[in-house]
Order: structure tokens, then sequence, then C-alpha cells
């Protein structure tokens, strides 16, 4: 994907995008870019490839920024919103893109109390504080989107505890959307299946077996890849959006059906 070709839908319009520096993330920074957005990309530790979607994002003639903060830990969305601050005169966002999170849980025999608090700390905790913190600077007529998961409605016992917080967000999700209606500002979650993300190249690049058991999970036949779940995310941004709220939109390829 590319930031050329602004398609002018988000300009003047400013994004936070939580986890930007790579994956889903990094193509949902670009692609908002290449609307018009100016973007915060949002990283924990790797800052080279933040700067790195940043450096792209600027070279196609769009706006960026770098934005380091770990989430998952106590006090992680007040240090976002401060360095945002110091990187907007303004302080105002209009889109917030809760995208972090940890990828996989241990199964039910395995999982530690520390390793559940940690994937609940980061995947449901942080969206809830970085948005509870963040309203003040968002703008009437914004955006939330929440990057859910397939596995918020399908069973997958060995990684329970990771689909357990892709419920509590798609909760949250809902609950929002019906507090913050009266502003104009819309609420949605987007849900992906299997994605050829870093997160998952271990078990599936290189594997002919598990792509072809991962293609054969969607109706349409193949893996799903980030820019598949950017395009869905960039038409919950936009204008062409505004009437849907509250909602949980299937990205996953038509998985499980």
């Amino acid at each position: 994907m590319t930031t050329t070709a602004n398609t002018g839908q988000l300009d003047g319009k400013v994004a936070l995008v939580t986890g930007g520096s790579r994956g889903i993330g990094r193509a949902i920074a670009l692609r908002l870019a290449r609307d018009g957005a100016t973007v915060a990309v949002g990283y924990a530790r790797e800052e080279s490839a933040a700067r790195e979607v940043v450096d792209h994002i600027e070279r196609g003639g769009g706006h960026a920024f770098a934005l380091g903060a770990e989430l998952g830990r106590h006090g992680d969305a007040a240090r976002l919103w401060a360095a945002f601050d110091r990187s907007r005169s303004d302080g105002a966002v209009d889109i917030i893109v809760n995208n972090a999170g940890i990828g996989r849980s241990p199964d039910l025999a395995t999982l530690t109390e520390s390793g559940f608090d940690e994937i609940f700390a980061v995947n449901v905790r942080a969206p809830f504080f970085v948005v509870q913190q963040g309203l003040r600077r968002l703008r009437d007529g914004g955006r939330i989107i929440n990057v859910s998961s397939g596995l918020a409605r399908v069973a997958m016992p060995e990684i329970m505890a990771y689909g357990s917080t892709k419920g509590a967000l798609d909760t949250f999700t809902l609950n929002l959307a019906k507090e913050l209606g009266p502003r104009g500002i819309t609420v949605n979650s987007v849900a992906p299946g299997i994605v050829d993300t870093d997160v998952n190249a271990g078990w599936l690049r290189g594997n002919p077996a598990a792509q072809a058991h991962a293609a054969s999970l969607s109706a349409l036949g193949r893996v799903g890849r980030p820019e598949d779940i950017a395009d869905v995310v960039a038409f919950l941004a936009s204008d062409d959006a505004r009437w849907v709220t509250g909602r949980v939109l299937d990205a996953t390829g038509g998985s499980a059906l």
C-alpha cells in the first residue's frame, strides 16, 4: 500500500492508531494517511518501526508523527495522551483506533494469573482508559474504532483468554456507542480472522499446510492481509459510515460460516 493519490476523505482530520508500527496497525496508519488524515503512529518499544511508517507517509506527501507509550501498565493512557499533546498544539483528535494488543494467549491449563492480567491489561484496560482520557480531546462527530477478533464469536479453547478480551472489547464498543451517540461520535469494532502478520508468522509463513488450512477457513479461500482490515477501518472512519454505530463488522473473509 502506498500513501500517494490522496482520496481527501479525511482531509483535516487527526487519527491516533495504537500499535501502528507493524502489521494491521501499520496498514491502518498508511490507509488513513492516504485518505488525508494526520496520523499519530502509536508504538510500545519499536520506535524505529514507527518512524519508518511516519517516513513512508511523509514521502507520499502525508502527515504523521510517532507516539511512544507502552500499553498495559497503570498510567499508560495518561502517558500516551501527554505525548500526543506535546505533538499537537490544539490537542484535538477525530479518530481513535484501538489496535494495539497481545495477539495470542496460552490455554486454560497453562495460563498464569500474571499472564491473564497482562492480556486483559493490554487488550481491554488500555483501550478503556485511552478512550476515557481521550474524550475531552475527541471532536464531536468523531470516530472510535476497536480492533476486535472473529474469536469473540467462535470458540477456540486453546486461546480462550485472548478471545475473552475481544468479547469484552465488543461490549465496550456497544456501550460507548450509546454513551457517545448524542455527540455524533460513532463507535464500532472490526473483527479480523487469520491475517498474515508478524504475530502469525511463526506458524503460518513458510508452512504450506498451515497456509492451506488457514485459507480453507475463509469462504473466500485465502488468508487475510493487513490491507483487508485497514480498508474496513477506513470505511468506518469516513463519512460514508456516519449511520453505523455500535456494530461489530466481520472482517474474517467469511470464516466459520
